[in-house]
């Protein structure tokens, strides 16, 4: 099938103890899977669009036929979504950014500590499913945001470089109703070197 599950870059259990380890396990086999399995069926009838990424499909989700529209924006937008966040997450992760992305936001939200309290309040404001994301607009300027369900802000002309999958089935197991505790942890496990990196793709 055109689209895969990409494997985690870390064993499942290598963001304890603040992500745990069944709680991987499920995200990434069970739903992230389901993502993909569920686009490739969406699509299955439809070769052209089998040879775009799936980036490329949800830049342009006007253009996809209306039958298979809606499929395209939930699977496909969990499937990209997915295969950002296992990438910014690390063992031993946390601290700070460093290097350009670390200017961009002092620039922008004045220092981390004011991005981080407005992109944590994004993601504890989310209504039921949805992401928290720091992006880059099309005139190179950062952007926080949140998005509702699977809906990637590549669809609102946004490149996202860092986001929180705040969907109860990324924390509930370990933290039950308290997302915001789930917030407060996951910035233990946060890969800043990827983050830079993405971001350095999006500007240079």
């Amino acid at each position: 099938m055109p689209y895969t599950l990409p494997p985690l870059p870390y064993d499942f259990g290598a963001l304890e103890p603040y992500i745990d380890v069944m709680t991987m396990e499920i995200h990434h086999d069970k739903h992230h899977a389901g993502y993909v399995a569920k686009l490739n069926e969406a699509l299955k009838d439809y070769p052209e669009l089998q040879k775009k990424s799936v980036d490329q499909l949800l830049l342009s989700l006007d253009s996809i036929p209306e039958a298979v529209r809606i499929a395209v924006r939930n699977q496909g937008g969990g499937h990209a979504n997915h295969s950002m966040f296992w990438t910014l997450m690390k063992k031993n992760g946390g601290g700070q950014p460093q290097g350009k992305v670390a200017q961009a936001i002092i620039a922008t939200f004045g220092s981390f500590d004011a991005m981080q309290e407005k992109f944590n309040a994004n993601a504890k404001a989310v209504f039921g499913s949805g992401w928290s994301w720091l992006s880059v607009s099309h005139d190179g300027q950062l952007v926080l945001s949140s998005t509702p369900n699977q809906d990637s802000p590549l669809s609102k002309g946004l490149q996202p470089i860092f986001g929180l999958d705040v969907w109860e089935h990324a924390y509930y197991l370990k933290y039950q109703n308290k997302r915001p505790d789930y917030i407060a942890a996951w910035w233990h496990v946060v890969n800043w070197e990827q983050v830079e990196e993405n971001y350095r793709a999006v500007i240079e």
